[in-house]
Protein backbone atom coordinates (compact mmCIF):
# COMPACT_ATOMS: atom_id res chain seq x y z
CA UNK A 1 0.00 0.00 0.00
CA UNK A 2 1.32 3.35 -1.12
CA UNK A 3 2.62 5.76 2.00
CA UNK A 4 3.76 8.32 0.34
CA UNK A 5 3.94 12.20 0.44
CA UNK A 6 0.78 13.45 2.32
CA UNK A 7 -0.60 9.54 2.84
CA UNK A 8 -0.64 10.06 6.68
CA UNK A 9 -4.04 12.30 7.32
CA UNK A 10 -2.47 13.26 10.54
CA UNK A 11 0.33 15.32 8.81
CA UNK A 12 0.14 18.86 7.49
CA UNK A 13 0.60 19.37 3.91
CA UNK A 14 2.54 21.67 2.09
CA UNK A 15 0.86 25.39 1.57
CA UNK A 16 0.79 26.75 -1.34
CA UNK A 17 1.31 31.17 -1.50
CA UNK A 18 -1.76 33.09 -1.63
CA UNK A 19 -2.90 35.31 -4.84
CA UNK A 20 -1.72 38.40 -5.65
CA UNK A 21 -3.94 40.75 -8.36
CA UNK A 22 -3.01 39.79 -11.97
CA UNK A 23 -1.98 36.48 -11.24
CA UNK A 24 -2.91 33.37 -13.87
CA UNK A 25 -5.30 31.02 -13.26
CA UNK A 26 -5.58 27.91 -15.59
CA UNK A 27 -9.08 26.21 -16.07
CA UNK A 28 -8.98 22.66 -16.58
CA UNK A 29 -12.28 20.19 -17.12
CA UNK A 30 -10.57 16.86 -15.58
CA UNK A 31 -14.42 15.35 -15.54
CA UNK A 32 -17.32 16.19 -17.44
CA UNK A 33 -18.38 18.38 -20.46
CA UNK A 34 -18.57 22.34 -19.79
CA UNK A 35 -21.36 24.37 -21.07
CA UNK A 36 -19.36 27.12 -22.69
CA UNK A 37 -21.92 30.11 -21.69
CA UNK A 38 -21.45 29.00 -18.29
CA UNK A 39 -17.67 28.74 -18.74
CA UNK A 40 -17.62 32.24 -19.79
CA UNK A 41 -19.80 33.64 -16.59
CA UNK A 42 -17.22 32.43 -14.49
CA UNK A 43 -14.49 33.60 -16.14
CA UNK A 44 -15.88 36.76 -16.38
CA UNK A 45 -16.06 36.37 -12.49
CA UNK A 46 -12.21 35.56 -12.38
CA UNK A 47 -11.15 38.68 -14.10
CA UNK A 48 -13.10 41.14 -11.46
CA UNK A 49 -11.29 39.54 -9.31
CA UNK A 50 -8.02 41.07 -11.45
CA UNK A 51 -7.04 37.41 -12.18
CA UNK A 52 -5.88 36.20 -15.37
CA UNK A 53 -7.72 33.28 -16.34
CA UNK A 54 -5.94 30.23 -18.73
CA UNK A 55 -8.78 28.54 -20.45
CA UNK A 56 -6.98 25.42 -21.58
CA UNK A 57 -7.19 23.52 -24.61
CA UNK A 58 -9.67 20.89 -24.19
CA UNK A 59 -11.97 22.37 -21.74
CA UNK A 60 -14.60 22.50 -24.08
CA UNK A 61 -13.97 19.12 -25.35
CA UNK A 62 -17.01 16.25 -25.82
CA UNK A 63 -15.84 12.94 -25.53
CA UNK A 64 -16.45 11.02 -29.16
CA UNK A 65 -18.49 8.17 -27.15
CA UNK A 66 -19.47 8.96 -23.64
CA UNK A 67 -21.39 12.07 -23.37
CA UNK A 68 -21.02 12.22 -19.78
CA UNK A 69 -16.76 12.56 -20.24
CA UNK A 70 -15.51 16.51 -20.88
CA UNK A 71 -12.91 14.95 -23.79
CA UNK A 72 -10.50 12.33 -23.97
CA UNK A 73 -9.17 11.22 -20.80
CA UNK A 74 -5.61 11.88 -22.03
CA UNK A 75 -6.77 15.29 -23.35
CA UNK A 76 -7.68 16.07 -19.64
CA UNK A 77 -4.88 14.67 -18.06
CA UNK A 78 -2.77 16.73 -20.18
CA UNK A 79 -4.51 19.80 -19.54
CA UNK A 80 -3.87 19.80 -16.02
CA UNK A 81 -0.45 18.49 -15.77
CA UNK A 82 0.68 21.16 -18.77
CA UNK A 83 -1.52 24.21 -16.66
CA UNK A 84 -0.04 22.74 -13.40
CA UNK A 85 3.84 22.57 -14.64
CA UNK A 86 3.46 26.04 -16.07
CA UNK A 87 5.54 28.20 -13.86
CA UNK A 88 3.59 31.76 -15.37
CA UNK A 89 0.25 29.83 -13.62
CA UNK A 90 -0.67 30.57 -10.18
CA UNK A 91 -3.25 28.52 -9.52
CA UNK A 92 -5.39 25.57 -10.89
CA UNK A 93 -9.15 25.59 -10.81
CA UNK A 94 -11.52 23.27 -12.06
CA UNK A 95 -14.60 23.79 -14.58
CA UNK A 96 -16.80 21.47 -13.11
CA UNK A 97 -17.12 17.91 -11.58
CA UNK A 98 -19.31 15.10 -12.70
CA UNK A 99 -17.57 12.08 -13.91
CA UNK A 100 -14.10 11.46 -15.15
CA UNK A 101 -11.54 12.37 -12.92
CA UNK A 102 -10.85 8.62 -11.92
CA UNK A 103 -10.50 7.86 -15.37
CA UNK A 104 -7.44 10.42 -15.99
CA UNK A 105 -5.90 10.19 -12.61
CA UNK A 106 -3.55 7.74 -13.54
CA UNK A 107 -2.36 9.31 -16.49
CA UNK A 108 -0.95 12.27 -14.65
CA UNK A 109 2.70 12.59 -14.04
CA UNK A 110 2.53 12.90 -10.57
CA UNK A 111 6.46 13.48 -9.84
CA UNK A 112 6.39 15.69 -12.38
CA UNK A 113 3.57 17.94 -10.42
CA UNK A 114 5.76 17.67 -7.52
CA UNK A 115 8.60 18.94 -8.66
CA UNK A 116 6.51 21.67 -10.23
CA UNK A 117 6.09 23.23 -6.56
CA UNK A 118 2.74 24.25 -4.80
CA UNK A 119 -0.09 26.01 -6.39
CA UNK A 120 -3.65 26.49 -6.04
CA UNK A 121 -5.81 23.60 -6.76
CA UNK A 122 -9.57 24.29 -6.66
CA UNK A 123 -12.54 22.23 -7.50
CA UNK A 124 -15.19 19.55 -5.37
CA UNK A 125 -17.63 17.12 -6.19
CA UNK A 126 -15.92 14.12 -8.80
CA UNK A 127 -12.80 16.35 -8.20
CA UNK A 128 -12.22 14.28 -4.97
CA UNK A 129 -10.47 12.23 -6.92
CA UNK A 130 -8.15 14.63 -7.76
CA UNK A 131 -8.15 16.25 -3.81
CA UNK A 132 -6.29 12.80 -2.67
CA UNK A 133 -3.71 11.91 -5.35
CA UNK A 134 -2.38 15.58 -4.66
CA UNK A 135 -2.54 15.12 -0.83
CA UNK A 136 -0.85 11.41 -0.94
CA UNK A 137 1.24 11.85 -4.73
CA UNK A 138 2.70 15.50 -3.82
CA UNK A 139 2.05 16.28 -0.50
CA UNK A 140 0.06 19.72 -1.23
CA UNK A 141 -2.93 21.28 0.19
CA UNK A 142 -5.73 21.96 -1.94
CA UNK A 143 -8.74 23.79 -1.61
CA UNK A 144 -12.29 22.11 -1.72
CA UNK A 145 -14.35 25.20 -3.17
CA UNK A 146 -16.53 26.04 -6.26
CA UNK A 147 -15.74 25.53 -9.54
CA UNK A 148 -15.79 27.98 -12.82
CA UNK A 149 -18.96 27.20 -14.61
CA UNK A 150 -20.87 25.69 -11.75
CA UNK A 151 -24.27 27.62 -10.84
CA UNK A 152 -23.38 27.76 -7.27
CA UNK A 153 -20.46 30.29 -8.09
CA UNK A 154 -22.00 32.28 -10.56
CA UNK A 155 -25.47 32.79 -8.64
CA UNK A 156 -24.24 33.10 -4.78
CA UNK A 157 -22.16 35.96 -3.61
CA UNK A 158 -21.63 34.13 -0.76
CA UNK A 159 -19.52 30.85 -2.23
CA UNK A 160 -18.17 33.36 -4.26
CA UNK A 161 -16.30 36.03 -1.04
CA UNK A 162 -15.38 33.16 0.42
CA UNK A 163 -13.70 31.83 -2.59
CA UNK A 164 -12.30 35.33 -3.13
CA UNK A 165 -11.07 35.69 0.52
CA UNK A 166 -9.79 31.92 0.73
CA UNK A 167 -7.54 33.25 -2.41
CA UNK A 168 -6.67 37.03 -1.37
CA UNK A 169 -7.08 37.14 2.40
CA UNK A 170 -6.56 33.91 3.73
CA UNK A 171 -6.46 34.70 7.09
CA UNK A 172 -9.65 36.83 7.25
CA UNK A 173 -11.64 32.99 6.90
CA UNK A 174 -10.14 30.99 9.42
CA UNK A 175 -13.51 29.97 11.37
CA UNK A 176 -15.49 28.05 8.68
CA UNK A 177 -18.87 27.38 9.03
CA UNK A 178 -22.64 28.43 8.24
CA UNK A 179 -25.31 29.22 10.54
CA UNK A 180 -27.38 26.10 9.87
CA UNK A 181 -24.58 24.43 10.94
CA UNK A 182 -24.69 22.65 14.81
CA UNK A 183 -23.45 19.45 16.78
CA UNK A 184 -24.82 15.84 15.74
CA UNK A 185 -22.05 13.88 17.74
CA UNK A 186 -21.12 16.45 20.82
CA UNK A 187 -17.26 17.04 21.49
CA UNK A 188 -14.06 18.98 20.09
CA UNK A 189 -11.11 17.17 17.91
CA UNK A 190 -8.29 18.50 16.45
CA UNK A 191 -6.44 16.99 13.06
CA UNK A 192 -5.81 17.98 9.67
CA UNK A 193 -8.86 18.32 7.05
CA UNK A 194 -9.40 15.84 4.41
CA UNK A 195 -12.28 14.78 2.41
CA UNK A 196 -14.79 15.39 -0.34
CA UNK A 197 -17.81 13.48 -1.98
CA UNK A 198 -17.94 9.93 0.01
CA UNK A 199 -18.48 8.42 -2.78
CA UNK A 200 -15.00 8.85 -4.44
CA UNK A 201 -13.61 8.21 -1.12
CA UNK A 202 -15.31 5.30 -0.66
CA UNK A 203 -14.25 4.41 -4.80
CA UNK A 204 -10.76 5.13 -3.75
CA UNK A 205 -10.54 1.92 -1.92
CA UNK A 206 -8.09 -0.83 -3.06
CA UNK A 207 -6.46 1.43 -5.46
CA UNK A 208 -2.25 1.48 -5.75
CA UNK A 209 -2.34 5.12 -4.24
CA UNK A 210 -5.29 5.01 -2.06
CA UNK A 211 -4.77 6.99 1.31
CA UNK A 212 -4.53 4.59 4.14
CA UNK A 213 -6.66 5.86 6.18
CA UNK A 214 -8.43 8.86 7.55
CA UNK A 215 -6.81 7.68 11.27
CA UNK A 216 -5.84 10.83 13.08
CA UNK A 217 -7.75 13.47 10.57
CA UNK A 218 -10.68 15.57 10.74
CA UNK A 219 -12.71 14.11 8.10
CA UNK A 220 -15.32 16.45 6.09
CA UNK A 221 -17.97 14.57 3.88
CA UNK A 222 -20.67 15.35 1.57
CA UNK A 223 -22.18 14.49 -1.46
CA UNK A 224 -25.24 14.59 -4.04
CA UNK A 225 -27.72 12.53 -5.64
CA UNK A 226 -27.03 9.24 -3.21
CA UNK A 227 -29.93 7.76 -1.87
CA UNK A 228 -30.21 6.98 1.59
CA UNK A 229 -29.65 2.96 1.11
CA UNK A 230 -26.45 3.56 -1.24
CA UNK A 231 -25.01 5.92 1.43
CA UNK A 232 -25.41 3.56 3.53
CA UNK A 233 -23.36 1.35 1.46
CA UNK A 234 -20.87 3.51 0.80
CA UNK A 235 -20.25 4.34 4.89
CA UNK A 236 -20.74 0.84 5.41
CA UNK A 237 -17.70 -0.22 3.36
CA UNK A 238 -15.52 2.56 4.63
CA UNK A 239 -16.32 1.17 8.19
CA UNK A 240 -16.05 -2.28 6.94
CA UNK A 241 -12.35 -1.41 5.29
CA UNK A 242 -10.81 -0.18 8.21
CA UNK A 243 -10.23 3.05 6.89
CA UNK A 244 -12.43 4.84 9.08
CA UNK A 245 -10.58 3.58 12.44
CA UNK A 246 -8.64 6.46 14.51
CA UNK A 247 -10.42 9.90 12.72
CA UNK A 248 -10.72 12.38 15.07
CA UNK A 249 -13.45 14.36 14.10
CA UNK A 250 -16.02 14.51 10.65
CA UNK A 251 -17.73 17.55 9.69
CA UNK A 252 -20.76 17.00 7.16
CA UNK A 253 -21.50 19.28 4.40
CA UNK A 254 -24.76 18.58 1.90
CA UNK A 255 -26.74 16.14 0.72
CA UNK A 256 -28.61 17.48 -2.11
CA UNK A 257 -30.94 14.80 -4.41
CA UNK A 258 -30.52 12.44 -1.11
CA UNK A 259 -33.45 11.80 0.27
CA UNK A 260 -35.53 13.56 2.94
CA UNK A 261 -33.23 14.80 5.22
CA UNK A 262 -34.33 13.62 8.26
CA UNK A 263 -33.63 10.10 6.69
CA UNK A 264 -30.00 10.80 5.50
CA UNK A 265 -29.05 12.21 9.44
CA UNK A 266 -30.43 9.31 11.18
CA UNK A 267 -28.54 7.31 8.80
CA UNK A 268 -25.07 9.18 9.15
CA UNK A 269 -25.72 8.75 12.71
CA UNK A 270 -26.14 5.49 12.58
CA UNK A 271 -22.93 5.05 10.74
CA UNK A 272 -20.80 7.56 11.99
CA UNK A 273 -21.91 7.96 15.71
CA UNK A 274 -20.70 4.45 16.44
CA UNK A 275 -16.67 5.86 16.06
CA UNK A 276 -17.57 8.00 18.94
CA UNK A 277 -15.87 10.72 17.70
CA UNK A 278 -16.92 14.84 17.21
CA UNK A 279 -19.58 15.58 14.36
CA UNK A 280 -20.73 18.34 13.05
CA UNK A 281 -23.78 18.48 10.49
CA UNK A 282 -24.36 21.41 7.74
CA UNK A 283 -21.58 23.40 7.94
CA UNK A 284 -21.86 24.64 4.40
CA UNK A 285 -19.68 22.76 2.25
CA UNK A 286 -20.40 20.99 -1.10
CA UNK A 287 -23.25 20.69 -3.34
CA UNK A 288 -25.12 23.19 -1.26
CA UNK A 289 -26.62 27.32 -2.46
CA UNK A 290 -23.75 28.10 -0.54
CA UNK A 291 -20.35 26.28 -0.54
CA UNK A 292 -18.28 27.93 1.93
CA UNK A 293 -14.27 26.65 0.30
CA UNK A 294 -12.15 24.43 2.71
CA UNK A 295 -8.94 24.11 2.46
CA UNK A 296 -7.33 20.22 2.88
CA UNK A 297 -4.32 19.69 4.30
CA UNK A 298 -4.53 21.84 6.88
CA UNK A 299 -4.46 21.56 10.69
CA UNK A 300 -7.73 22.78 12.66
CA UNK A 301 -9.88 22.08 15.60
CA UNK A 302 -13.26 20.70 14.67
CA UNK A 303 -16.04 22.30 17.28
CA UNK A 304 -19.27 20.05 17.86
CA UNK A 305 -20.10 21.66 21.73
CA UNK A 306 -20.05 25.51 21.52
CA UNK A 307 -20.16 26.74 17.93
CA UNK A 308 -20.60 23.87 15.87
CA UNK A 309 -17.47 25.44 13.32
CA UNK A 310 -14.61 24.30 11.80
CA UNK A 311 -11.28 26.19 12.84
CA UNK A 312 -8.12 26.10 10.68
CA UNK A 313 -4.93 26.79 13.20
CA UNK A 314 -2.70 28.79 10.22
CA UNK A 315 -4.53 30.13 7.12
CA UNK A 316 -4.67 28.11 4.04
CA UNK A 317 -2.61 30.03 2.01
CA UNK A 318 0.62 31.42 2.17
Amino acid sequence: MNRGPGSVANAPLVRPARLRPGARIAVVAPSGPVPPERLEAGLDILRGWELEPVVMPHVLDEHPRFGYLGGEDAARARDLQEAWCDPSVSAVMCARGGYGAQRMVDLVDWAAMRAAGPKVFIGYSDVTALHEAFAVRTGLSTLHGPMAATATFLKDTRTQESLRATLFEPESVRRLGLGTARPLVPGRASGVTLGGCVSLLAADLGTPHARPSARGGLLLVEDVGEEPYRLDRILTQLLRSGWLAGVAGIALGSWEECGPYEEVRALLLDRLGVLGVPVVEELGFGHSATALTIPLGIPAVLDAADEAALTLDVPALQ
